[in-house]
């Protein structure tokens, strides 16, 4: 079996190290791996040259949402092989890892990773972008955008720079959100694209969120309310109408006058006015428990 495993080396606070050592001891003798560390220069460029020069069998992926993300989008040139990826859940964020219900340690991971059972899942094409998982305007992204800045990685540096981002939310923003049935505006703390249930800390923004279902959820929060915030944390729970509507889509086109921050899957992109939203169905398999 010929493996390529792609690593993040500054996602999380996982021992990437560790990780290889334990990998290479479920290996047979017969089986090649070949590293590819990101450094942040050219490497969705890097990575598709790997895999268009080799037959690699299966690609296993130790990073974030923003690492799977990126492969996912090498996988989808046309020169490429269709290959199934393994995650390892190893960044600072790793809400699909939690929604395809993936093992957290080590040892139970890997065995999934070099498993034979996989499952095919959608995502959403997003100005021409792939997200897999959750993506939105407000309040997550300003997160998301002075976590990229912070020297501390991991729920650590979210829960640190969470402090002075709501305080310094601008928000509600004025939305306006077209859909094929109808056109409407909306006052939002945060506009969210969500292809799964979970953010990558664990809380459940999305009860009804499945990850191959052929559609996505425009999840609208009209309001930073600490109490439906403590609510995501608890699946049972279900969060006020008032703080958060939620529409079953297959496209949307959200529009706001002035830039807000935007992410997806995790990664800061930029502030912007215009985003256009489609499901794509099947688009990458993965291996599951």
């Amino acid at each position: 079996m010929e493996i390529l495993m792609v690593i993040n080396p500054v996602s999380g606070n996982q021992d990437k190290a560790f990780l290889v050592r334990k990998l290479r001891h479920f290996l047979e003798p017969k089986d090649t791996l070949e590293l590819y560390k990101t450094n942040g220069q050219n490497d969705k460029e890097q990575i598709a040259n790997l895999l268009q020069k080799n037959n690699f069998d299966r690609i296993l992926v130790a990073g974030g949402d923003g690492s799977i993300k990126m492969l996912a989008e090498c996988l989808q040139n046309p020169e490429t092989p269709a290959t199934p990826i393994a995650i390892l859940p190893a960044g600072s964020a790793n809400g699909l890892a939690s929604d395809l219900n993936l093992p957290q340690t080590p040892e139970t991971f890997l065995k999934v990773a070099l498993g034979n059972k996989t499952r095919t899942i959608d995502a959403i094409n997003i100005n021409n972008e792939l997200g897999l998982h959750i993506s939105d305007f407000g309040l997550n992204a300003e997160l998301i955008k002075e976590f990229t800045n912070s020297s501390i990685r991991g729920k650590l540096g979210y829960a640190l720079n969470s402090i002075p981002t709501l305080i310094q939310n601008e928000g509600p923003y004025p939305f306006t959100i077209k859909t094929k049935e109808k056109k409407f505006t909306r006052q939002a703390i945060m506009i969210a694209l969500a292809n799964s249930k979970k953010f990558g800390t664990g809380a459940i923004v999305n009860p009804d969120g499945k990850i191959d279902d052929g559609i996505f959820e425009l999840l609208i929060f009209k309001k930073l309310d600490v109490l439906e915030i403590l609510k995501t944390l608890n699946e049972e729970a279900e969060m006020s109408k008032d703080f958060v509507e939620i529409i079953p889509l297959k496209e949307v086109k959200i529009s706001t006058p002035k830039p807000v921050s935007f992410q997806i899957d995790g990664e800061y992109c930029e502030d912007l006015t215009n985003v256009s939203a489609k499901i794509v169905p099947k688009i990458l398999e993965v291996y599951v428990p």
